[in-house]
């Protein structure tokens, strides 16, 4: 019977790559993980890990046990958790996922006030997955996730949080400024800033410039707000953000906005969840609080 602790045997082995490293990791000696190894395997009569040089390599049987490790594990840590938030009094524990920056921005807005009126209910933010959002969702790595993008999957719902447009940033005496809506063309020559996110995932790429075969003379990848706005301030390039975020972002009045085509990029922002989980009364009362907050 393949048992927990062998679940995490072989996902140690898989993020660790070697023995000692993952005896380490599991608080193990390495004596005493080749034993809970060889134990495995010799339950199962299949082989699980082969050397690759120096690391370790999982055979096909391990990489199935590892699919299933990764199934499992966090449903189990989930049920734990929620196990000790009831057993300290509390309703239970609430991981939130985020995968973009307004969505954390717009998410430090609410917390404090979903805090208040519900104290007993424990709070994790996660804004950095393995793979994404969505899979951390699917996977049991979160419970919510804050997101704009709505990708449909089965057993996977989503709830509208408010509308909001998207809007180029610039300093005010920038060129484009005089403009009165924004074309594609005005930005082939551009420099645009962007957060780390995947091309894929920028509207203004994806849904603006590529569709006109157009193309920036150069994107740069800033990791915070507040140099983008600085480096926007400076004209050193322009970039794009919610029109709400950019509100309350230009305190000094340097900076104005400019609406993306002539009827603007209109988003909506999106609490996904998993269906079973839809009618649990602290998520219900996420929503509430975040879709009464005033942008």
């Amino acid at each position: 019977m393949i048992e927990h602790s062998h679940l995490k045997i072989i996902q140690a082995l898989h993020q660790n790559g070697t023995l000692t490293e993952a005896a380490n990791a599991l608080f193990l000696s390495q004596s005493a993980l080749s034993h809970q190894i060889r134990y495995l395997e010799k339950k199962l009569e299949v082989k699980l890990w082969e050397k690759a040089g120096r690391n370790i390599r999982l055979t096909r049987a391990g990489e199935l046990l590892l699919v299933t490790a990764r199934q499992i594990l966090p449903v189990l840590e989930q049920t734990e958790q929620t196990l000790k938030a009831f057993a300290a009094g509390q309703q239970g524990n609430l991981r939130i996922g985020v995968e973009c920056y307004p969505c954390y921005e717009w998410l430090t807005r609410i917390i404090g006030q979903f805090i208040e009126q519900t104290p007993d209910v424990d709070i994790d933010i996660i804004n950095k997955f393995q793979f994404s959002g969505l899979e951390g969702l699917i996977n049991h790595h979160i419970d919510v996730l804050i997101t704009p993008d709505k990708v449909i999957k089965p057993n996977i719902i989503y709830v509208p949080l408010f509308n909001y447009e998207l809007v180029l940033v610039m300093a005010q005496k920038h060129p484009l400024s005089i403009l009165p809506f924004l074309l594609p063309e005005h930005l082939a020559d551009k420099t645009l800033f962007i957060f780390p996110v995947a091309r894929e995932r920028l509207d203004i790429l994806t849904h603006f410039l590529l569709p006109a075969h157009i193309e920036t003379q150069k994107l740069q990848v800033i990791e915070s707000l507040d140099i983008m706005l600085k480096l926007t301030e400076l004209q050193r390039g322009v970039c794009v953000l919610p029109q709400w975020l950019a509100d309350k972002n230009n305190m000094a009045q340097k900076l104005t906005t400019l609406a993306i085509g002539e009827k603007g990029m209109h988003r909506q922002l999106f609490v996904a969840m998993r269906k079973r989980d839809q009618d649990i009364a602290y998520i219900q009362k996420f929503i509430k609080t975040g879709q009464q907050v005033n942008i």
